[in-house]
């Protein structure tokens, strides 16, 4: 026990003190630095949208008073670079460890192995635990060491390997690390501008953010709601979920203790002979599952923030129909249910999960506009944008899952409102310009009698647009690209069989072949001495491990080269993968970014500015798929130990 060890506590997306194992083994062992890094050169392409960033500044407000209360302050930065700024730290505070908890998003996995690594060169000791998964990515696999890529397999296999419940308490006191470095307040770390504070003031009235609240809904959601969830969970409008998926995002409540808690009702419920509460429990527990397996594909498999993870859609003939894409941003879609989820976004930045399906479905079925559009706008806009969970939920309404949505499903609105907004009260409410249609025309207008729209003060292509596609058009040109995107997959079938096609690409595109990719489990040594060590993944069949090469000026860049990332393309892209790699850049990343090696290149023909109050303008942007080679090719574990609970 290293009782006298000054540690580097580096806090992410785990801004609790409560059930958080890195700030617990920091405790534990001596005095504690802790620091939150702020480096937005570093977010790249997924910089955090307004709400986001409005959530993530009063979380850093409310760790900042707890730890305070306990004895240490927390130190935020706001830095160029995260190697940097720990070098600094370490420096100022003479620290010989720095621990954080883990996590799997591939900008992340690149960054924290690299830090890593470089840190053990230098020798410090670095340890990463376990702050936000019931199981780790890589404990997870069939009898054959593969990826279970199937959802029901995976949660099946994951519910078996459950350990007993182990939480960290809040220590009780903090030792501060002595030594000081230049550090910022939360205002000056730049979460939100001057511009942004009217409509950020707003969200306060509806989010208490901290980890404290986090609690309190946890609580109050188990004790009032949970019993009722299997009825109610479908329910548009209201408060019908819990409402944690933001408090999971930022770590300000551990799944541990969202899932043990659950489980312990589950089971007085089941002795009780309540049915309905243990169908309940198993309904969340379930949606707990999909968070994790949202870590787990997105760890195993790296590039599915710009590819399917099957490869059904390389083919596809996308439409980038950017005006499409406007209407569908700004609700006017003619389709009422879709609009009125729309429009509830952008005031609030949150949609029922059921809505999110239903506009997400709606806008690669219906305008067949690329899914990764879709899923940036979603990251841009919601207050619970989570990369791992919008990359799951897009794929699998898009047929890119092994158990999710037929591609060929089309679900049509108007019978969707029906089922899930039967009075209309939702679309109501975020459509005013409806608000007077009876409930039986409410999800279609343009079928009601000309009559009744006079009366309700609706002007269908005034007041409230004409539906923008018609529901049969829609479905008679989703099977035409259907059909299209299978004959050219027949030809290049073709192709390769007959040898013409000498195109090599990454393993990324041989996913499809196989429903349960291998996963190469090797282990090498590293230079921490942690055996809580992240991992990181391996690459699929077809393609060879390197080792990282350091030259001699790599260390003179120590603290600069942060990201030793690749992009590399090996072979050509077709237009049909050009589409498909299409991204609705984010208008905060605009005004942050300088272009880099990880950054979107916005084609200038379709590049325009971004008008917050007119919802208008974020461009395309054409994505190259960055090759796995961008995240150190080998399992880095660094020996057999426990994983921290």
């Amino acid at each position: 026990m290293e009782s006298n060890s000054k540690t580097i506590v580096w806090f992410r997306r785990d801004l609790r003190i409560e059930d958080n194992p890195a700030l617990a083994a920091a405790a534990r062992n001596g005095s504690v630095f802790p620091v939150f890094i702020w480096c937005p050169k570093e977010e790249g392409q997924f910089y955090p949208g307004r709400v986001s960033r409005w959530w993530l500044k009063q979380s850093l407000i409310h760790l900042e008073q707890s730890l305070k209360s306990l004895g240490a302050e927390l130190v935020m930065i706001k830095a160029q670079s995260t190697l940097s700024a720990l070098l600094d730290c370490i420096e100022a505070v003479g620290a010989t460890k720095v621990v954080y908890n883990h996590l799997y998003d591939p900008v992340s996995l690149v960054r924290d192995h690299n830090i890593k690594q470089k840190l053990g060169e230098l020798g410090i000791s670095v340890q990463s635990y376990n702050g936000d998964l019931l199981n780790e990515p890589w404990e997870v696999y069939d009898d054959d060491g593969k990826v279970l890529t199937a959802f029901d397999a995976y949660w099946e296999k994951s519910l078996r390997l459950q350990k007993e419940p182990v939480s960290h308490l809040p220590p009780w006191k903090l030792i501060p690390a002595a030594g000081s470095v230049k550090m910022c307040s939360v205002e000056e770390l730049g979460l939100e501008n001057e511009l942004e504070k009217s409509s950020n003031a707003l969200l306060g009235k509806g989010w208490a953010p901290g980890w404290s609240n986090a609690d309190k809904a946890l609580t109050e959601f188990i004790e009032n709601q949970l019993l009722a969830y299997s009825k109610d969970r479908l329910r548009v409008g209201g408060n019908s979920t819990s409402l944690l998926s933001p408090y999971l995002h930022f770590g300000e409540v551990s799944v541990r203790k969202v899932f043990n808690s659950v489980r312990l009702k589950q089971i007085l419920w089941t002795k009780e002979g309540n049915s309905v509460g243990d169908e309940s429990a198993r309904l969340y527990l379930r949606a707990i599952g999909l968070r994790e397996y949202s870590r787990y594909i997105c760890f195993n498999f790296p590039f599915t923030h710009e590819r399917s993870l099957l490869n059904n859609l390389k083919f596809f003939p996308w439409n980038a129909d950017q005006a499409h894409f406007k209407a569908w941003r700004q609700g006017r879609t003619g389709y009422p249910l879709v609009d009125a989820g729309m429009r509830e976004l952008w005031a609030t930045g949150w949609i029922h999960n059921k809505i999110r399906v239903i506009v997400a479905s709606f806008f690669v079925k219906f305008l067949l506009l690329p899914w990764q559009w879709g899923m940036k706008y979603f990251w841009d806009t919601l207050l619970d944008a989570d990369l791992e969970s919008d990359i799951i939920g897009w794929q699998y309404i898009s047929g890119s899952l092994p158990d999710g949505h037929e591609l060929e499903r089309l679900d049509n609105p108007e019978v969707q409102g029906f089922n899930y907004d039967p009075e209309g009260e939702y679309v109501r409410h975020w459509l005013p310009e409806l608000a007077r249609m009876p409930a039986e025309w409410i999800h279609h207008p343009w079928d009601a009698p000309l009559t009744v729209l006079k009366a309700a003060g609706v002007e269908l292509g005034m007041n409230y647009p004409n539906p923008i596609i018609d529901v049969d058009v829609a479905r008679d040109h989703l099977m035409q690209a259907i059909f299209i995107m299978r004959e050219k997959e027949a030809a290049a079938n073709a192709a390769d069989a007959n040898g013409t096609n000498e195109v090599v690409f990454d393993n990324s595109e041989n996913v499809g072949d196989s429903a349960n990719p291998k996963v190469v489990k090797g282990k090498v040594p590293c230079p921490s001495s942690s055996s809580y060590d992240q991992r990181v993944p391996s690459m699929q069949k077809g393609c060879t491990n390197k080792k990282r090469s350091k030259p001699a000026e790599e260390e003179k860049k120590i603290k600069d080269n942060w990201l030793s990332c690749k992009i590399k393309n090996e072979g050509k892209i077709s237009n049909a993968d050009d589409d498909l790699c299409s991204t609705a850049e984010s208008c905060s990343m605009k005004k942050q970014m300088t272009t880099s090696r990880n950054s979107f290149s916005v084609p200038q023909a379709i590049s325009k500015s971004y008008d917050i109050k007119s919802f208008d303008g974020e461009a395309s942007s054409h994505v190259k798929l960055q090759n796995e080679e961008a995240i150190d090719m080998e399992i880095n574990s660094c020996k057999n130990g426990a994983i921290a609970e």
